[in-house]
């Protein structure tokens, strides 16, 4: 539960503050006949979302297990791969994000009605896709169902009072620390979901090495277990680890951390050096 919550907060929040930037922009600019068509672009991304997560919850049932274990090993390596675009996405767009879409209000504001209707949803509609793809994910390898929904809906929730307290000018976070650990920890956790797909696409007769384990502690941490589930429901953890979900856990989370602080420290060092060149000057 913990792990989808930090999902739909972090999700949750970048959409929020997508859709606060575009509203104090039209204020600003004196343009608030345009706001309903913002929050009918974003009731249209909120649907799609709801659709998308539907088709994916009740779509494969009724095909053969391993057809199933196929498919749902597959989408949780591409929901893997769609959060870690995020996180990267995010590091290095917050400090533009807010110009770039004053540009594109600016372009369509006078065009089609159908433009900002367009900016809302797309806004809003990718880290919806990507909430319901990589939740789906998770709730497939915990194996639960309730518990992860209501995590990501109170992130969501959580994600949308801080939008209004922003709004208001009520709250300040410091995004750039914020969005830095929430990545870090969602690297974690896409690594447990990667290696559940591959766990998934061994199921299935697709990978080998189903019985090959690496480490099995079943007898110290039960799966039924307290400790279990909640290292289950946080990291995706699993008590008998085989020896290609390990290796594919820690060829994932190692290398993706490291490039991921190295980018985060980049700009400030350059900043560091720009100080210091312009003091010696």
């Amino acid at each position: 539960m913990t792990a989808n919550f930090l999902i739909g907060l972090r999700e949750g929040l970048e959409a929020v503050l997508v859709v606060v930037l575009l509203l104090a922009y039209l204020q600003k600019t004196g343009r608030n006949e345009l706001i309903p068509r913002i929050f009918a672009g974003v009731g249209i991304a909120v649907a799609v979302s709801l659709g998308f997560g539907a088709l994916l919850t009740f779509g494969p049932r009724g095909l053969t297990f391993e057809a199933q274990e196929a498919i749902g090993g597959s989408l949780s390596i591409v929901a893997v791969g769609f959060v870690t675009w995020m996180v990267f996405w995010m590091a290095s767009a917050s400090k533009t994000l807010a110009a770039d879409l004053r540009g594109k209000v600016d372009q369509v504001a006078e065009g089609s009605a159908w433009g900002l209707v367009l900016v809302g949803a797309f806004a809003v509609g990718r880290e919806g896709l990507e909430t319901a793809m990589f939740l789906w994910a998770a709730t497939r390898a915990t194996g639960e169902t309730w518990q992860p929904l209501l995590g990501a809906t109170l992130g969501i929730i959580v994600a949308i009072g801080l939008g209004g307290l922003l709004q208001r000018g009520v709250l300040k976070i410091n995004l750039s620390k914020f969005f830095t650990w929430t990545g870090a920890a969602l690297i974690i956790v896409a690594g447990g979901v990667l290696a559940y797909g591959v766990h998934d696409l061994q199921e299935a007769a697709i990978l080998p090495g189903l019985h090959n384990l690496a480490f099995d502690v079943s007898h110290i941490i039960a799966p039924g277990s307290f400790l279990g589930t909640l290292l289950k429901g946080v990291f995706n953890f699993s008590p008998a680890t085989t020896w290609l979900e390990a290796i594919v856990w820690v060829a994932y989370v190692v290398p993706v951390t490291f490039i991921f602080f190295r980018r985060i420290a980049a700009p400030k060092k350059a900043s560091r050096v720009a100080s210091g060149a312009a003091r010696t000057v």
